[in-house]
């Protein structure tokens, strides 16, 4: 038997075949959409996943001030951010971030389900979202994708 036939192969920024997909966020619970689409910006979903590279997909979020929160979560969940100035310590609850900014909103809530490293910034550029239907990617050809036939 060849033993070398069985040979894992890593997939590295020059072989990794990167997609555009489009997702549209209407009435979809934030938390759920957001974990598998950090899924999708780290490739998990390929089989040539490698956890040191960026394999993933650039994906679009279209219509992100449709999203939706269950239960009180609009007003009871609290996010922090820190200026670096003494006394600097700033909160914000998910409905003042969607008044300020939809966008703002889905970066943050995916930012915190990448990984804590380098490639996380890597992975977080290659994340679009958009408050409204229109996106400027038509030129990439990206194509839409269901989340919820993805697990």
């Amino acid at each position: 038997m060849d033993t070398l036939s069985y040979k894992t192969i890593a997939a590295n920024k020059a072989t990794a075949q990167k997609e555009w997909v489009v997702v549209d966020a209407t009435d979809m619970v934030l938390g759920r959409m957001a974990s598998k689409v950090a899924k999708l910006l780290r490739g998990k979903y390929k089989p040539s996943f490698t956890p040191n590279c960026d394999c993933g997909d650039n994906v679009i979020i279209i219509n992100a001030d449709k999203v939706k929160l269950t239960g009180s979560k609009w007003t009871d969940r609290i996010y922090y951010s820190y200026t670096g100035y003494p006394g600097g310590q700033r909160q914000a609850t998910p409905e003042t971030l969607m008044q300020k900014s939809p966008e703002c909103l889905i970066k943050k809530v995916v930012k915190g389900m990448l990984p804590k490293n380098l490639l996380a910034k890597q992975l977080l550029d290659n994340l679009y979202v958009y408050a409204g239907t229109e996106h400027p990617h038509e030129a990439q050809k990206p194509k839409s994708i269901d989340l919820n036939l993805i697990k």
